[in-house]
This record gives C-alpha cells, sequence and structure tokens, in this order.
C-alpha cells in the first residue's frame, strides 16, 4: 500500500488508476452516506485538469464473493474487509472524491484488473 499526501482539499490531485479515494458529500445511490471509490479511468484521463469526471468502481463493506470483486481491507487503507465492485462502475466528478487513501499494491491491480475483465465481459 502507498500513501500520498493530499495537494488541494476539494479535487483529486493527479488522481491514478488504482488508487482509493474517500468522498466527503453524501451520495445518494450510496444512502445518502460517504464512501470509498477506486479509480479505474485511465491515467490520462484521470489527470487531466480539463476534464470533471473519472470513472471508478465503489467499495461495499459486503463481500458477495463475485469474481468481478475484489476483497481489501484495513492494509489497503480502509477501515474493515470490504469489496471493491466492478460491476457497479461510475462516474463520478473529481471534486466529490476529497480525501486520497492509498493505491492499491501491485498484487491487488492484477486482481482488480482480472475483476474488470470479468464485469465488463472482456474476457471472452
Amino acid at each position: 500500500m502507498y500513501f500520498r499526501a493530499q495537494v488541494r482539499g476539494c479535487a483529486v490531485p493527479g488522481a491514478r488508476w488504482g488508487e482509493i479515494y474517500r468522498t466527503r458529500e453524501h451520495v445518494s445511490e450510496r444512502g445518502h452516506k460517504p464512501g470509498f471509490y477506486v479509480v479505474v479511468s485511465r491515467d490520462f484521463i484521470a489527470d487531466n485538469d480539463d476534464i470533471s469526471t473519472i470513472v471508478c468502481a465503489p467499495v461495499y463493506s459486503e463481500v458477495l464473493g463475485f469474481r468481478s470483486e475484489v476483497v481489501i481491507g484495513i492494509e489497503d487503507g480502509v477501515p474493515r474487509d470490504s469489496a471493491i465492485r466492478c460491476d457497479f462502475l461510475t462516474l463520478m466528478f473529481k471534486r466529490k472524491l476529497t480525501s486520497f487513501v492509498a493505491t492499491l499494491s501491485d498484487p491487488k491491480q492484477v486482481e482488480l484488473k482480472q475483476a474488470l475483465l470479468h464485469a465488463l465481459q472482456l474476457n471472452r
């Protein structure tokens, strides 16, 4: 797990694929609660200041055991065992991703790639 200091307080500064962020604002799709999200947009999009949105995979505290999930936990920067759910990719405004949490380890990034391939049926 890699940690990086937050440069600005309001937007994702130089976001990268595989980074975990937390929202401060309540998100209606998450039951009006803040949540964790993993960046899955390519780095060019995530890091481009002219583009205000980014594709993310939400993190849920319930693990369902799907092949399209990646299980993460305290060692990855989240408070409890959770699942990155690649079946529910969402377009987020970068400004809503207010707190950098961590970067997924290399093995977790490999798992995320496999989960995305499965969720998007690219492994046929």
